[in-house]
């Protein structure tokens, strides 16, 4: 069963989706890559995930690191499954580049070399926002580029995070 629950942010809304037991997606409300047809499909349901969730959120937008993570179920492909766990890896208040993590993959993947490009693709279509740290991904020149949430609300959280440390 597909269960949604909508959460309000200092940033706009945002919906939670769930499988019944792990958060399987987290979005702004209409930001690119919105699942209009998945969330018409799914229930309002009040899940121990989305409550889970919501006190996660509420712990990071008041400027705290949660010393938790809900649980999490990321259905996608490998490569980009890849990309999402150095996501996680990538510490509350620091960036990293599309470029290093592309050298990651390919040391992973015993290979010369892996486009930033491919990257920047698996990294925009992350399903469970800033829970899986998509916002702290950056340029070469550390410029923000691309967010599927807007630009504004990337340099938000970054701002949110620094301010915190």
């Amino acid at each position: 069963m597909n269960n949604i629950f909508h959460y309000t942010s200092p940033l706009g809304g945002m919906t939670l989706y769930s499988d019944g037991e792990a958060l399987t997606g987290l979005w702004f409300d209409e930001q690119k890559l919105y699942p209009h047809d998945l969330i018409e499909k799914s229930n309002e349901s009040e899940l121990p995930v989305f409550t889970q969730t919501c006190k996660w959120l509420d712990t990071y937008f008041n400027g705290k690191v949660p010393d938790f993570t809900p649980l999490i179920s990321l259905h996608t492909t490998p490569f980009r499954k890849a990309v999402y766990d150095i996501l996680l890896t990538i510490p509350y208040g620091q960036t990293m580049t599309y470029g290093e993590i592309a050298r990651i993959i390919a040391e992973q993947r015993g290979i010369e070399r892996m486009s930033a490009q491919a990257i920047g693709g698996a990294v925009g279509h992350n399903p469970i926002s800033i829970i899986v740290p998509c916002h702290r991904v950056v340029g070469a020149d550390g410029d923000l580029t691309g967010y599927a949430g807007g630009l504004d609300k990337k340099k938000a959280l970054l701002k949110l995070e620094k301010n915190s440390i």
